[in-house]
């Protein structure tokens, strides 16, 4: 069996130590330039040379998005990125735009280029052409199949690797191409900049008749008619595998690191238990349950089962899934039933905390002593305050703690 990426998002360097942390294999960046991710924090070049250095010591790698929109003037300075990212050494670039293409050919780059899903490849005989142009790497379209992906995989040139996102927020545009927010706020999602206009709150009602709105699915939040539900996969981990993909992409630049910590976790988990055994493999329910702890809306399968209907994609974000709060950070490996760790959100005497560890399950103790700078506290409230807790469990630098708000 051919090893299978595990690909997270990282949109500072926290998330990047997070994701290699929890199991990932690679992660992708985005320079302050050209990705499509404007607001996360993104990394300067020093940043982007320091991630490289980093991923490489513990055998990882970092792809970087470059697959923004470009204008007529913006091509020298496009020009020379993608030649500092050949430099530097990056393992692969990430791209929409054909002058990536011209201009590794043009300066003999030899960085790999990875074909960004905004170009909408959904067919076999585009994957070879795009393949034919120079491009290593293909992030095939939202809108395919697990059946159209696999036919594309045993089609493909022998060099040709194939990438899908697995989990993660949905577009209601073909593969997030979406004009929406350029023409509400004039912040263009295919310039990083998206509004996220999909996700407001929206009624109708008839011309003529103002005040009486339609009751589709309405509550008193109003009616969330393009809000698509989060996509996830980890109960097709075998299928994934088997129509060729070579790299599963979680979706989330944007996102904390309990979120990449929590997802990456559960994920490398499935993948690992099917890879050591694929023909005893059986789902864990408890990482789907762990899946559930970090999100925000419902989950769906996206369009890879089929295409899918308005009752089985779209949500009227009434929604409990939000179940816990990320209290605490471990900021050193445990010691004597004492761990420190940097305070997140607040948490106090008498919670009950939760490990999150790629080596620990599922382990809650209650918080029994706080010890801050100034002696004990009875909670700790101050953001990113470093304290003293009680701990019976082994915990590592890195591990997260919850809180259980049910």
């Amino acid at each position: 069996m051919n090893k299978v990426e595990l690909l997270a998002p990282a949109g500072n360097m926290e998330c990047l130590e997070t994701a290699f942390g929890f199991g990932a294999d690679a992660v992708y960046i985005a320079g302050k330039s050209f990705g499509l991710r404007a607001f996360a924090d993104n990394f300067s070049n020093e940043d982007i040379e320091n991630a490289l250095q980093y991923a490489h010591s513990i055998d990882k790698k970092i792809y970087i998005t470059a697959n923004a929109v470009v204008y007529n003037d913006e091509i020298d300075q496009l020009e020379k990125y993608i030649c500092f990212l050949a430099d530097v050494g990056v393992d692969g670039v990430i791209i929409s735009d054909p002058s990536v293409v011209e201009i590794a050919k043009r300066n003999n780059l030899r960085v790999p280029l990875h074909l960004s899903t905004q170009v909408n490849t959904t067919n076999r005989l585009s994957a070879a052409f795009w393949y034919r142009s120079g491009v290593k790497r293909i992030v095939l379209s939202r809108e395919v199949s697990l059946a159209d992906i696999k036919e594309i995989g045993s089609t493909k040139p022998d060099g040709l690797e194939l990438e899908a996102f697995v989990h993660g927020a949905m577009c209601i545009a073909h593969s997030g191409r979406c004009l929406m927010s350029s023409v509400l706020t004039g912040r263009s999602g295919n310039r990083g900049e998206c509004a996220q206009p999909c996700r407001w709150e929206y009624h109708i009602h008839e011309k003529g008749y103002d005040g009486d709105f339609f009751p589709i699915n309405e509550d008193e939040r109003g009616t969330y008619l393009l809000n698509s539900k989060d996509l996830m996969m980890i109960e097709y981990i075998p299928e994934l595998i088997g129509a060729g993909l070579r790299s599963l992409k979680i979706e989330g630049r944007m996102k904390s690191v309990y979120y990449v910590a929590s997802v990456v976790n559960a994920y490398r988990k499935a993948i690992d238990a099917y890879c050591a055994n694929p023909a005893g493999y059986g789902q864990d329910r408890a990482l789907i349950e762990e899946l559930e702890k970090s999100a925000t809306r419902q989950f769906c399968t996206g369009f890879y089962l089929g295409r899918p209907g308005d009752e089985t994609q779209y949500t009227d974000r009434i929604t409990k899934m939000r179940k816990y709060t990320f209290a605490a950070k471990v900021l050193a490996e445990a010691e004597d039933g004492y761990v420190q760790v940097e305070q997140r959100n607040k948490f106090s005497i008498g919670d009950v905390l939760e490990v999150l560890s790629p080596s620990v399950s599922g382990v809650q103790f209650i918080i029994n002593e706080i010890m801050g700078d100034d002696g004990p506290q009875q909670s700790a409230p101050h953001a990113q305050q470093h304290v003293t807790i009680n701990c019976p469990v082994g915990l590592r630098k890195g591990d997260l703690l919850r809180r259980n708000d049910e």
